[in-house]
C-alpha cells in the first residue's frame, strides 16, 4: 500500500484526506505507518479540517439567510433565522456578526426619520391611555397607527398603517394621494376592522399621535360605533407611538429607500409585496422571540382557543 500511494499522495494534507476517507476500511495506525505520517498529526489535522468545514457550512447558511431576507437582515435577525434551523443555538450573535463582516454582508443603512404629523389644530385630543405599554399578549386588544409621506416621481404619496401590538401584524394599510382623513385613516380603519372581523365593544384600544386625521369627527364616529377606546400620544413625543414609527423606519430601510426615486404607478404593488408578502408572513421579529407576525397570530389565537 505504501509503495502505490507514495506516487499518488504527495502532501501531508493529501495523505490525511486519504486516511479520513478510508477510516472504515483500514485502521488509522496502519494507514499512518504506510503513509509515513503520525497519528497525532492526523488527529490534529482532522480537528482543524472539521472546524474549517463547519466554518464553510456556517458561512453558507449565513449567506442563505441573508439572501432570503432580500439582503435586509442584520446579524441579530440572521441569528434568529438560523435559530429556527438549530444553527443559531450553536453560535452567538457576535459570531454571526463577525462572519457577516468577513463575508461583507451589510444590511441596508437607515436614513433620518422625518415626521409629518399635523397636530396644530383645535380639535379635542385624547389622553395617552397606552402609556408605552407595547407588550400585549392578546390580539385585537391594542392597535397603533401612523401616517408617513413617500416621495415619488409624481409627487407625494401617503402611507397609513395600523398594527396589532400583540403580533405586530399590519392589519390595515392604505396608500393615498392626499392626507384627507377619508382617504387615509378612515379607509385603513375600515379595512382593519373587516380583516380582523372586529365586533362592536370587543375591548379594543386604538392609539395614534395627535394628527388632525385621528382627531376629526368622521374618524371618531367609527371608533364610537365599535366602542373602540381612543388613545393619543403626548404632544411632540414620538416615543409614545414607537411601534408604528418603527414600522415606517423598517419599510423605508428595507424596501423604499433602495430606489432613488420611486415610481408612483408601481408603488402600491411594491408596498403590497413588502407588507403582505414579506413583513406579515416572513419577517422575523425580536419582540416576538423570532416569530413572524403570522406565526405569532396563530400561536396567540391557538392559546386562547385552548
Amino acid at each position: 500500500m505504501k509503495k502505490g500511494l507514495g506516487h499518488l499522495l504527495v502532501t501531508r494534507q493529501e495523505k490525511f484526506a486519504f486516511m479520513k476517507q478510508n477510516t472504515t476500511r483500514f485502521p488509522v495506525e496502519m494507514m499512518s505507518r504506510a503513509l509515513g505520517v503520525s497519528r497525532s498529526g492526523y488527529y490534529k489535522w482532522l480537528k482543524f479540517s472539521c472546524t474549517k468545514t463547519r466554518e464553510i457550512e456556517l458561512n453558507e447558511e449565513i449567506k442563505a439567510a441573508f439572501e432570503r431576507s432580500n439582503r435586509r437582515y442584520g446579524s441579530p435577525r440572521v441569528w434568529l433565522a438560523l435559530s429556527k434551523t438549530g444553527t443559531g443555538k450553536m453560535v452567538s450573535v457576535a459570531t454571526i456578526a463577525r462572519r457577516m463582516q468577513y463575508l461583507r454582508l451589510v444590511a441596508r443603512p437607515t436614513r433620518r426619520f422625518v415626521h409629518t404629523t399635523d397636530s396644530d389644530h383645535k380639535l379635542p385630543v385624547c389622553p395617552n391611555l397606552l402609556e408605552r405599554n407595547f407588550a400585549v399578549e392578546k390580539v385585537n386588544t391594542v392597535w397603533v397607527s401612523d401616517i408617513t409621506y413617500i416621495p415619488t416621481d409624481a409627487g407625494w404619496r401617503y402611507l397609513t398603517v395600523i398594527l396589532d401590538l400583540a403580533d405586530r401584524s399590519v392589519v390595515g394599510w392604505t396608500l393615498s394621494r392626499t392626507l384627507h382623513a377619508r382617504h387615509t385613516v378612515i379607509e385603513t380603519l375600515n379595512q382593519a376592522i373587516q380583516r380582523r372581523s372586529i365586533k362592536p365593544y370587543s375591548g379594543l384600544m386604538f392609539h395614534s399621535d395627535r394628527g388632525i386625521q385621528y382627531a376629526c369627527d368622521d374618524f371618531r364616529e367609527i371608533l364610537t360605533c365599535y366602542g373602540i377606546t381612543q388613545s393619543m400620544s403626548r404632544k411632540g413625543n414620538c416615543w409614545d407611538n414607537a411601534v408604528a414609527e418603527s414600522f415606517f423606519k423598517t419599510i423605508k430601510t428595507e424596501e423604499l429607500n433602495r430606489q432613488k426615486l420611486l415610481k408612483s404607478a408601481s408603488l402600491n404593488s411594491l408596498i403590497f409585496k413588502y407588507i403582505e408578502g414579506w413583513y406579515n408572513t416572513k419577517r422575523i421579529h425580536s419582540s416576538l422571540k423570532g416569530l413572524t407576525p403570522w406565526e405569532a397570530f396563530y400561536e396567540k389565537t391557538a392559546n386562547l382557543a385552548a
